[in-house]
């Protein structure tokens, strides 16, 4: 304005068009850039946008305030307040075909001359102008003009004037108003109340005021300086902010005796306040000399009548530019959209983004509330690339009735979408379980409490004797390994792997077979290596990588494979046991581990975890023995028993223990992985791994116990034990030896039973019961 900062405004239905008011106005077009270059001429307004300048008024000096016409007819007509209290009707070149092309040009001239503050357009009816004016004692501050009146000369007194020198059309000048409101008053700002067309809201000097035109004689007022800008929430037609100075004040006009929120106030004077038109309850504010514009965010909650409770408000603040920001205008239309011009006419568009609040919905699809906007974030259907989350894997599976198909138990895994093969390796597990629980039943009705349910490591260790290994001939090689004797319990335990059929044959033929049939070519030459048929696994090899659906690169594995050799120090077991890390499938790496790995050591074998557990369990039952038992080192976690049964070597006789001239073991006292000491046994306090004597802590000479006597039994001899409930342990000849006369742990200070949570604690040796 004349002398003071600029102000912007948007037009109310053209929403790419603004004015900046200063000492003209100055008429702009917004138009996108996003995939355009920026014309010449225009300035940037943000990154998506630009203006470009339309048309320049500067007929209309001293300007104090501008008010955009309501009605799209004429749509670029504005009024204008002067400093001497005349309202002038003016265009910006885009109305001379207009049927109110008359209106231009009028002016509204009260009765004294006095500034202009503020002038508001009737929302419901277009004609109506309401003008705020200084105080005067002998007259009215506020004035309601009627822009298309026809009264006759006696009510409404005329005379034409000439705009300007050298101008040819005349306009009318007004001089009677509609109304006349607030006599010895000022009025600081104006509002019409869009819930009727005759009740007008005004800040006056010391009150706000609320004038009904139906009843001039009257008004409601309310004592309080917050007289300055009020405004009314387009969304909530009883709610209004006005401010003085720092401090803004929101009213509801239903209890207008006091403000219902004040809001905290600011360390500068506020110089504009405004509700946004395209979001509920969000207020913007401004204070003078400052880049930042405050937003209150009005969230309200159902309340009882009568109670007396603030909404709850979240503040924030936006920066739109880098300079003091003059004023500002919301957009009409687009959802929190605000344009702002500084000092010195540069203006920024700017979007205020709403906060956003996250959602996870009973289906798993991610939802968020930004605005007016809800997004929902769902996987989609046909996208197998990514992996599923756990619980949509549970919903689907759900759906499908996932593991309630007693009758054929395998299909659980097809259920499940039959792309886990860990998943289906479980439920084929099951199923034979199943089968073969209802075969034994068949046989003994009576034998409810079925051995198979209780897993195949219990179905191994119920076998009564112990299980020998013996060297069996490799099919293609002239070569032999140990593969332990397969008794009753280990077939069975074979048979719910599904290596072989029912029956006492052990041939894995069928197996084979019915993998190769399912494109598995590397899982069923493994299986083949494992039965030391290496000729059938090349030819299983070579027929995938024929086959349209196998890898061609299998018949680069079986020409490696061809040219397998076990000696210890040989260049293919050197290049084997380096490169086979380096395969992808897990089936092909265990191959190579098993052909390169010790004999009685398969770690590379049984510790893979992409191999499938019952192929890993199927393969312990054809090479572990039944005393293979896995002590791992508390320190590093590498296993220590095979490296502790080490071949028995002749050494000189060690009577002075008690094993005259018997072979001995080579002493492993510590982890052959990390080096770190084995605990020491809790009677003879010597490392595990050092070969025992004579067990200690007998009382008397003849009840000591010659444990080299049995072979088995001096290898037990030697073994790790230890009280699950304590910890504490030793060798456990010597641990036999002190539990036949204590109940209680060898280690002082310890007062744990250890014999007595023993099952077999209560047992009696068999050489003391009396025939």
């Amino acid at each position: 304005m004349s002398g003071t900062k600029p102000d912007i405004l948007w037009a109310p239905h053209q929403v790419d068009r603004f004015v900046v008011c200063d000492s003209e106005l100055s008429l702009y077009h917004v138009e996108s850039t996003v995939n355009s270059e920026l014309k010449a001429g225009s300035l940037r307004l943000s990154e998506d946008s630009a203006a470009t300048l339309l048309s320049i008024n500067s007929e209309t000096p001293y300007m104090k305030c501008v008010a955009w016409y309501l009605s799209y007819d004429p749509e670029c007509l504005l009024a204008v307040g002067q400093a001497n209290g005349r309202v002038v009707l003016t265009s910006l070149g885009q109305d001379h075909n207009s049927k109110f092309r008359d209106l231009i040009g009028k002016e509204f001239v009260p009765k004294h001359a006095r500034q202009c503050n503020t002038l508001a357009w009737n929302p419901l009816d277009s004609n109506w102008l309401a003008a705020g004016l200084d105080k005067h004692r002998a007259d009215f501050s506020v004035l309601i003009w009627d822009i298309c009146s026809k009264y006759t000369p006696d009510i409404v007194p005329m005379e034409k004037v000439r705009l300007s020198v050298g101008e040819t059309e005349t306009s009318l000048l007004v001089t009677k108003p509609l109304y006349e409101l607030g006599q010895n008053d000022a009025c600081l700002s104006l509002c019409w109340l869009p819930r009727d067309q005759k009740l007008l809201l005004a800040g006056m000097h010391r009150n706000l005021a609320i004038f009904d035109l139906r009843n001039t004689s009257q008004k409601m007022f309310v004592n309080t300086k917050a007289v300055q800008g009020v405004t009314v929430d387009p969304y909530f037609h009883d709610r209004v902010a006005s401010f003085y100075e720092g401090q803004v004040a929101i009213w509801d006009l239903r209890k207008f005796e006091k403000p219902v929120l004040t809001l905290t106030e600011q360390p500068k004077p506020l110089t504009k306040v405004a509700w946004c038109p395209t979001r509920t309850g969000l207020l913007a504010t401004l204070t003078r000399d400052s880049n930042i514009i405050r937003l209150y965010d009005m969230q309200h909650t159902p309340t009882p009548i009568g109670d007396e409770t603030e909404p709850t408000i979240i503040e924030r603040s936006v920066q739109p530019c880098d300079n003091y920001i003059a004023s500002f205008a919301w957009h009409p239309t687009s959802q929190n959209r605000m344009i702002v011009v500084t000092p010195n006419r540069t203006m920024s568009d700017f979007t205020v983004f709403e906060r956003i609040s996250l959602a996870w919905s009973p289906i798993t699809s991610l939802m968020w509330a930004c605005g007016r906007h809800l997004y929902e974030c769902a996987e989609e259907e046909n996208d197998n690339s990514l992996e599923k989350d756990i619980a949509t894997k549970m919903r689907l599976r759900a759906l499908s009735r996932y593991g309630l198909d007693t009758e054929q138990v395998w299909r659980n895994h097809i259920l499940a979408g039959n792309e886990d093969p860990q998943l289906k390796s479980l439920w084929y597990t099951l199923h034979f379980m199943k089968q073969y629980t209802e075969d034994m039943d068949q046989k003994s009705p009576g034998n409810k409490g079925s051995l198979v349910y209780a897993g195949i490591k219990s179905i191994v260790k119920s076998s009564l004797g112990m299980v020998e290994s013996s060297r069996h001939n490799w099919s293609g090689l002239d070569k032999q390994s140990d593969i332990q004797n397969l008794n009753e319990e280990r077939i069975l335990a074979l048979q719910l792997c599904g290596w072989i059929k029912k029956g006492t044959d052990v041939d894995v033929g069928p197996f084979l077979n019915s993998l190769v049939q399912e494109g598995e070519w590397e899982r069923a030459a493994a299986v083949a290596l494992f039965n030391l048929d290496i000729r059938r696994a090349i030819q299983i090899l070579n027929e995938g990588a024929s086959s349209g659906k196998g890898d061609l690169n299998l018949n680069v594995v079986a020409m490696a494979l061809s040219g397998y050799t076990d000696e210890k120090n040989s260049l293919w077991r050197e290049m084997c046991s380096t490169l086979r890390l380096q395969l992808n499938n897990p089936y092909l790496c265990v191959m190579f581990a098993f052909l390169t790995s010790e004999a009685g050591s398969y770690d590379g074998v049984l510790y893979e975890n992409k191999v499938a557990v019952r192929d890993r369990v199927a393969f312990a039952c054809k090479f572990l023995s039944d005393s293979q038992v896995f002590v791992s080192c508390n320190f590093c976690g590498k296993s220590i028993s095979y490296s502790c049964s080490t071949v028995p070597h002749q050494g000189r006789g060690f009577s002075q223990y008690g094993v005259s001239g018997s072979p001995t073991k080579s002493k492993v006292t510590s982890c052959p992985g990390c080096r770190k000491p084995l605990p020491r046994c809790a009677l003879c306090l010597i490392n595990m791994g050092t070969p025992v004597s004579s067990c200690p802590g007998g009382s008397k000479s003849d009840e000591k116990v010659d444990l080299s006597k049995d072979k088995k039994l001096a290898q037990f001899n030697n073994w790790f034990t230890w009280c699950h409930n304590c910890r504490h342990g030793g060798h456990a000849g010597h641990m036999l030896s002190w539990f036949r006369d204590h109940a209680e742990c060898p280690v002082s200070a310890c007062t744990c039973k250890c014999m007595q949570l023993d099952t077999t604690g209560n047992l009696v040796p068999a050489e003391t019961v009396q025939p």
